[in-house]
């Protein structure tokens, strides 16, 4: 998401909420307001804007990064997190990436909002959708031999598993 205000550290600029807040509900109140964005990009556009601007290994460790931050926040609270095999969730991941290409844990939701504001979000959060079914219920299911099927078959769209058989995935 970004902001429809450019950032600035000065203290005149403290009272512009639009240089500071994301959420959507303020930015669309902006006269400066995409409606066919909706000041979001997919991970896939801010993967290729980063590897056209700052090159592929800073991509990658950028990558590597919120991977990691993203696995040791779900190790953190692992032994609160109900473990049934009937359910699964889906966590949104809030994380910013500073100047540095540095990226920064803001929160993790755990009902994340499945609502689309414009087109594109829409196609963004049917994607993800359809990524967590392939995920829950993937071909062959109910019938399948998960001792037969590699991790690859698990993988599906953007999204992949980040534990199978109580194993991370490489």
């Amino acid at each position: 998401r970004f902001c429809t205000a450019k950032y600035t550290t000065s203290v005149a600029g403290l009272e512009n909420r639009y240089a500071h807040l994301t959420n959507v509900s303020i930015q669309q109140k902006s006269d400066d307001y995409n409606e066919e964005h909706g000041g979001k990009w997919t991970i896939k556009n801010l993967k290729l804007y980063l590897q056209a601007t700052v090159g592929q290994a800073a991509t990658e460790k950028l990558w590597k990064q919120m991977d990691s931050v993203i696995t040791t926040s779900l190790y953190a609270c692992q032994p609160v997190i109900l473990n049934d095999k009937h359910c699964y969730e889906c966590y949104g991941y809030d994380i910013l990436i500073d100047g540095a290409l540095k990226p920064w844990l803001i929160e993790v939701n755990a009902s994340p909002s499945l609502s689309a504001t414009t087109s594109a979000d829409f196609i963004l959060k049917s994607s993800l959708i359809d990524d967590v079914l392939k995920i829950v219920c993937p071909p062959g299911f109910p019938n399948v031999n998960k001792s037969n099927v590699g991790p690859s078959a698990w993988r599906s769209g953007l999204f992949s598993p980040l534990l199978e058989g109580g194993r991370p995935v490489d």
